[in-house]
């Protein structure tokens, strides 16, 4: 729960300093470009947080019932807590390898929390079931 808390606020941190990011004109993945701090608080809060949820999965995991659907959640939020980590480690001027993680990431990540918010809600987990709902 601590994980989206530290990547948004390393996200913060990084466009309070950069005084050339303007929400209107700028991705959020120029900020990972950026001189001086921007770019490593950018960078490393992105490395960390996805770090922090793939740690956070192996303790989601074993509440999951054991069904195709879990299984399928379970993997795709692996692979998009890989995928946050790896737009840290590939910035945007690494291409392509940047633009493919940030697919993967936007792709995966509410993905994965249908399929575990579906299989909580079969499984009976009502409290688990909203409580990924609400993380969406």
């Amino acid at each position: 729960m601590f994980t989206p808390i530290l990547a948004f606020t390393f996200i913060l941190l990084a466009i309070a300093y950069s005084p050339n990011f303007v929400w209107t004109e700028n991705a959020l993945s120029d900020l990972g470009i950026q001189e001086g701090l921007t770019a490593p608080l950018f960078n490393y809060g992105l490395i960390v947080s996805g770090i922090l949820a793939l740690t956070f999965a192996t303790g989601l995991f074993p509440l999951l019932p054991k069904k195709i659907l879990g299984r399928t959640g379970e993997l795709t939020y692996i692979l998009a807590t890989l995928a946050l980590t790896a737009i840290g480690v590939f910035p945007e001027n690494a291409t392509p390898m940047h633009y493919y993680a940030s697919v993967m990431f936007f792709f995966l990540c509410p993905l994965s929390m249908l399929f575990i918010t579906i299989t909580f809600a079969k499984s009976g987990n009502k409290k688990l079931e909203i409580f990924t709902l609400a993380a969406h």
